[in-house]
């Protein structure tokens, strides 16, 4: 009863914030109070809604995260559910595995409380511990069916002893440790970490950005922080558009190491800078670089299908390997461009992926686009034959490459993969406000190209074996296809696939151009 009372004031106020708060829109319908309780590792999650319809309200959680493409079932961690008008308690029933239906008669709101377990560590989980807590919203706030366009508040309520709330959410003026956001796809958008973790934080071309870290020793003796505003700056130079005020870098201890991008913060766990050396610090690099690119390509340049998201159902899309594969060739592009890395470095990243896929058997078996299409079946599943699988990342890598190489030789170095990328953000996310289809994407880059990529679709819709002499010479890169020995039986001819750079006096101004366009070399 007094945790219902205490929230009934919160959202009083904050009501009131929001309507002498230009930032905040005044018809506020949905707030939430998330207390914390470190030892049972809980969120106690209050949620309270006004202008109800009809006289039953169908509460949802998600089943899954986009970019984590995996059945999570966040309703299993659901306990002790409640609902109330005023005093008074509400009927309610389960339906199905990820709903709850209020009878709320003829009253306009009401209050809902649960429990969320939250003892589970990876990019998509939350997870409560006596020092911090990290809360992606997906799996932690209840939304009303048909209805995830609501703008709402949220309050978090910080245990003794902590002092820090990281997020890309926005603030409410005047209310403390409130945020807003704008509907539910930017809540679920929005992690959350909360502790004595490190801050640190610093303006660049009319944008705010925080790093929020917890383990920041050997920062100091790093370029770090000068390395991250050059990736930042070379990123949102490529699309000439920052879709954010504010962004948050947010870095959780070791643990479940991974990362999982969003539109205005990343999540990255394992960030640490002890024990580095060039290798591993690159690595760290790219692994940033990665999550943050795709604000741009899967937020904003994405699949058609990849949003607005049904959270109830896996939700299926043939163009991972651009999402994801562009993505890697534009880390190993972005840091070259960043002044961070050389043309050799580079072109070993390359020579990694191409390595990585041309070896394994996985290649004659599964196409790229099949890849991407099946990630629902393959993510995290280890008891499948990983034979005869590939990685949209890695192979999707590769043809970022090749589909650059080819534009520039067709155009004669004016247009490049570049040019498909910014026409998909402003062609589509900003003058329709939506992603693109399959189509779509063939018919940008055949009118980049100057003629259809006939060639380049054929790598991604099939397992037809790449012609990577042709491709790599357009820049005057050789590699060496000379088979290893004793390959007696092999489904797949290994080879060593080392790319090098031909002498410059060997290579005609276009090969060169075409280089030092993508290696600065």
């Amino acid at each position: 009863m007094m945790m219902i009372k205490s929230g009934i004031n919160k959202y009083i106020s904050v009501m009131v914030a929001c309507f002498v708060c230009v930032t905040v829109v005044a018809a506020q319908q949905i707030h939430y109070t998330v207390d914390i309780d470190t030892h049972g590792h809980y969120l106690h999650v209050e949620m309270f809604a006004t202008e109800l319809e009809g006289t039953q309200t169908m509460l949802k959680l998600p089943v899954w995260a986009p970019g984590y493409y995996i059945i999570m079932d966040y309703p299993k961690h659901i306990i002790d559910f409640a609902a109330a008008a005023d005093t008074q308690p509400l009927q309610w029933e389960k339906v199905g595995k990820s709903g709850w239906l209020v009878n709320h008669g003829d009253n306009k709101s009401m209050k809902v409380t649960y429990r969320v377990f939250a003892n589970e560590q990876s990019v998509a989980d939350a997870k409560v511990t006596t020092e911090r807590a990290f809360i992606p919203g997906n799996g932690v706030f209840m939304y009303i069916e048909d209805h995830k366009e609501l703008p709402l508040t949220v309050t978090f309520n910080l245990p003794s002893g902590w002092e820090k709330i990281s997020t890309g959410l926005d603030p409410v003026s005047g209310m403390e440790n409130t945020y807003h956001a704008k509907d539910f796809d930017i809540l679920y958008d929005s992690p959350v970490l909360m502790g004595n973790h490190t801050t640190l934080f610093f303006d660049l071309e009319g944008r705010r950005y925080e790093v929020a870290i917890e383990t920041p020793e050997g920062m100091e003796d790093t370029p770090f922080l000068e390395d991250l505003k050059k990736i930042i700056s070379a990123s949102t130079a490529l699309i000439g558009d920052v879709p954010y005020e504010h962004y948050c870098f947010i870095f959780p201890g070791p643990g479940n190491e991974g990362g999982l991008e969003h539109i205005n913060s990343q999540a990255s766990f394992g960030i640490t800078f002890q024990n580095h050396n060039r290798s591993a610090y690159l690595g760290l690099l790219y692994f940033i670089a990665h999550e943050f690119f795709h604000l741009y390509n899967v937020k904003t340049i994405r699949p058609i299908e990849l949003g607005p998201f049904d959270y109830d159902k896996e939700v299926f899309t043939s163009g991972l390997w651009i999402s994801e594969g562009f993505t890697s060739y534009y880390e190993t592009l972005l840091l070259s461009r960043a002044g961070i890395t050389t043309p050799e470095e580079a072109l070993s990243k390359h020579n990694y992926s191409i390595r990585s896929i041309e070896n394994a058997e996985g290649k004659i078996h599964m196409s790229l686009r099949q890849s991407s299409y099946d990630i629902w079946l393959n993510f995290f599943n280890h008891s499948a034959n990983g034979n005869t699988r590939i990685s949209y990342y890695t192979k999707g890598q590769i043809l970022g490459l090749l589909t650059d190489l080819t534009i520039r030789k067709m155009t004669e170095n004016t247009k490049s993969l570049d040019n498909v990328m910014q026409s998909l953000y402003y062609d589509f996310h900003i003058a329709k406000g939506r992603g693109f289809t399959e189509e779509e994407y063939w018919s940008v880059c055949a009118n980049i190209a100057g003629q259809p990529l006939t060639e380049i679709r054929e790598y991604v819709d099939t397992t037809k074996e790449i012609d990577y002499v042709k491709y790599l010479d357009y820049a005057g890169i050789e590699i060496d296809m000379t088979p290893y020995t004793g390959q007696e039986g092999r489904p797949v001819v290994q080879r060593s696939w080392q790319m090098s750079f031909r002498e410059n006096t060997a290579c005609t101004p276009m090969q060169l151009a075409l280089r030092n366009a993508i290696f600065l070399k």
